[in-house]
C-alpha cells in the first residue's frame, strides 16, 4: 500500500489466481488499507469477492486489458491472466518454473491441469514472458518458449505426466485449516489468533 501512495498510483483491483491453501492470501489486507479498490477471483474458485468472473473475460484498467483463462487442475478454479499488450501471463500455481502446481487437493486433477496449461499457457506465443506465483529458487520469470523444452513435468506425455504427480508424495500442507477458510472469503475471515493485528 505504501508503495502505490509513494507511486501516486490508484489501485483499482487485487486479483487472486485462485483460493490458496498454504497461505492467507493479501487481498483482504490490501483492501482495509487502500480503500476502494475491488477483489477479483474465478467463480469456480467458490470463494467470495467483489468480483467473480470467468474464462475469456477481461479486467480493464486505464487502457489496459487482462485476459483470463481458465486454467483448473491445481485447484478446480486456477486462472491465469494474460496481459497480450505487455507479452506476458501471471499463471498462479497452475505453471511455475520448471515445475507446475500440485493436483491432490482442492478439486485438482493432473489431467486436467496438463490439458489446460497446454491449451491455455504454452499455446501462447513462445516469446511471452510468465510470471507464476512463487518459485522457490528465486527466479522471478520464464517464457512459454522455455517451459515448452525444459519443463521435466511437461515436456512428458499426458500419462507420463499423470503418473509423475501421483507419485510426488506431498505432505498435506500444514497451513490449509486455517488459510482456506479465511481465502474463501478474501483474507478476512477467522484469522488465527496470531494475525489479528494483520488487517
Amino acid at each position: 500500500a505504501n508503495l502505490v501512495k509513494e507511486l501516486g498510483l490508484k489501485l483499482k483491483y487485487v486479483v487472486n489466481t485462485h483460493v490458496h491453501a498454504d497461505h492467507i492470501t493479501g487481498t483482504g489486507r490490501l483492501k482495509k488499507l487502500v480503500p476502494g479498490c475491488q477483489s477479483i477471483i474465478s467463480t469456480k474458485s467458490k470463494g467470495q469477492a467483489d468480483i467473480l468472473m470467468g474464462d475469456g473475460e477481461k479486467i480493464k484498467f486505464g487502457d489496459q486489458v487482462l485476459e483470463i483463462r481458465e486454467t483448473p487442475g491445481h485447484t478446480e478454479g486456477c486462472v491465469t491472466y494474460v496481459f497480450d499488450a505487455a507479452g506476458c501471463a501471471f499463471t498462479g500455481d497452475a505453471l511455475l518454473i520448471r515445475g507446475c502446481g500440485r493436483t491432490d487437493f482442492q478439486g485438482g486433477s493432473s489431467q486436467t491441469l496438463y490439458k489446460s496449461v497446454w491449451s491455455k499457457i504454452l499455446s501462447l506465443p513462445d516469446s511471452y514472458i510468465l510470471y507464476p506465483a512463487h518459485d522457490y529458487k528465486g527466479q522471478t520469470a520464464t517464457t512459454v518458449a522455455e517451459e515448452k523444452k525444459y519443463n521435466p513435468r511437461l515436456t512428458k506425455s499426458e500419462s507420463e505426466f499423470v503418473n509423475i504427480m501421483a507419485n510426488l508424495n506431498l505432505p498435506y500442507p500444514k497451513k490449509i485449516d486455517e488459510s482456506l477458510p479465511a481465502n474463501m472469503v478474501c483474507g478476512l475471515h477467522e484469522l488465527p489468533e496470531r494475525m489479528k493485528d494483520w488487517v
